[in-house]
């Protein structure tokens, strides 16, 4: 798609927020919509790569803690984790660690490619060093008014 060419000054005016904010529910609702296919949202995903990261490292309290701050659908963390161990995506051993399986695994993959398919969509045509610098001023800009600024660990 082609857009138009501004003058830096008329782009120096435009409210990053009103933009950022577009921009986000956009790549978030292309996310959202490809992990449906699967039947998962994004929390589902969320919990998938968690677990497969650091099998067995994670329980229900750990991974609601860890997931709760990226989360803004007041999602019911339990019925998540429940959902995806009735799907034999995910086992729950004695001591509540949570484990991906195969066909969790699986899951895990097919979604993975559906949202590498919203990333290259998301990047055609953005200079790999205009992306930095837009996430570094962005996080900037966010530390500027309080929050995080750093990368999730």
């Amino acid at each position: 798609m082609t857009i138009k060419t501004y003058a830096p000054e008329v782009i120096a005016t435009q409210p990053i927020g009103a933009w950022a904010g577009l921009a986000g529910r956009l790549v978030v609702g292309g996310l959202r919509e490809q992990l449906a296919v699967e039947g998962l949202t994004q929390p589902h995903w969320w919990t998938l790569n968690h677990a497969a990261g650091e099998p067995g490292g994670w329980n229900r309290t750990t991974l609601v803690e860890r997931l709760t701050p990226y989360d803004d659908q007041d999602t019911d963390f339990d019925a998540v984790f429940d959902d995806l161990i009735a799907r034999g995506w995910l086992v729950e051993d004695a001591d509540g660690a949570l484990t991906l399986t195969e066909d969790g695994e699986a899951g895990r993959l097919r979604a993975r490619e559906r949202n590498l398919r919203v990333h290259e969509r998301t990047h055609e045509g953005v200079d790999p060093e205009d992306f930095v610098t837009t996430i570094n001023v962005l996080r900037r800009m966010v530390a500027n008014l309080g929050g995080n600024g750093n990368l999730p660990d």
